[in-house]
């Protein structure tokens, strides 16, 4: 007897597949990361990140005109500091004339309508590469967090609009909460990695900024790749302190935990698809190994439908123009 159910009538055709798709990708999914240096007429490419760039101020201005203009309207920036200007306090990371805070400024004057998150942790302005503050050794947990918050703080004057800290010390959503609230930036947001692993995909992320740490790893603050509940946990935790917004970090290999955290909170889920699983493709597909763009668009389409409500991902603008 032939089956009356046949699922493959709903896949006749591409008008068909296309009316009874269960994730669709739009701009408004992505949050475009941006790398700052200091200089002028400065577009340099990322060795380890074809296509992709650090920009000096004034190309970062037209940088996110266009990318306002694709129908991308958030970004999330990172700064490359001067070797000179970093020391083991962040000193430089609270200097309100400082990199990231001109960064903001920059585009917000740009585009006033655009959505700027700024990355917060120590180890872009760090000596030891570190996210936090170093003693003997290790890395301090509630002195870090103080001068996060101090940092937020500064971020906000600047204008950002949401503040993303990066560093998974112990407490510092709420420590940044309050430094917020307390310099009545009451509407600044948190953005939360939440659930930040110790992964090695992070490399050419540490190229581009020049943060790779100094000695040892990361690995007593960033989370233990092998663990799930305590993702889950780490989590819950910081939408108790306030965040606004959670991610996980990195994307492909840690899609469980997306549909994990997805399934047990009731705030966005972010999910940041990093510098390695771009850097992967782009090395695959120069190699004619892989479609580029299909493969693309199913990683970018596999991380929505795991559950991610906003996408952090190098391949914004090369999706944008593919799906418009």
């Amino acid at each position: 007897m032939f089956p009356l159910r046949r699922n493959r009538r709903l896949r006749t055709g591409e008008a068909i597949r296309s009316l009874v798709r269960e994730t669709i990708i739009s701009p408004n999914d992505f949050l475009v990361p941006l790398f700052v240096v200091e200089g002028k007429g400065v577009k340099e490419e990322i060795a380890s990140m074809p296509n992709y760039y650090r920009y000096s101020l004034d190309l970062l201005e037209k940088e996110v005109k266009e990318l306002w203009k694709a129908g991308l309207k958030s970004v999330l920036l990172f700064v490359k500091v001067p070797d000179e200007l970093k020391d083991n306090k962040g000193t430089e990371a609270l200097n309100p004339d400082g990199l990231m805070q001109r960064a903001v400024k920059t585009v917000k004057n740009a585009v006033p309508q655009m959505l700027v998150m700024t990355d917060v942790a120590l180890d872009p302005y760090s000596s030891y590469g570190h996210d936090g503050i170093v003693e003997d050794g290790k890395i301090l947990n509630d002195e870090t967090s103080e001068v996060l918050g101090e940092m937020s703080v500064s971020h906000a004057e600047a204008g950002a609009d949401l503040v993303a800290p990066s560093d998974m010390m112990d407490g510092r959503i709420l420590e940044i909460r309050e430094a917020l609230d307390g310099s009545n930036f009451t509407d600044t947001g948190i953005m939360s990695y939440s659930a930040k692993y110790a992964s090695a995909f992070y490399g050419p992320f540490r190229d581009a900024l020049d943060s790779a740490p100094g000695f040892g790893d990361k690995k007593t603050y960033q989370m233990d790749p092998a663990n799930r509940i305590e993702a889950i946990k780490e989590t819950q935790m910081d939408i108790d302190e306030g965040a606004d917004i959670v991610m996980v970090k990195p994307g492909l290999a840690y899609l469980d935990i997306v549909r994990e955290i997805k399934n047990d909170v009731e705030v966005p889920v972010a999910v940041y698809q990093v510098s390695g699983e771009y850097s992967m493709l782009k090395a695959a597909a120069e190699k004619g190994w892989l479609d580029h763009d299909a493969v693309m668009m199913e990683q970018i389409t596999a991380i929505k439908r795991a559950g991610a409500d906003i996408i952090a991902s190098y391949f914004a603008k090369d999706v944008v123009k593919l799906i418009s």
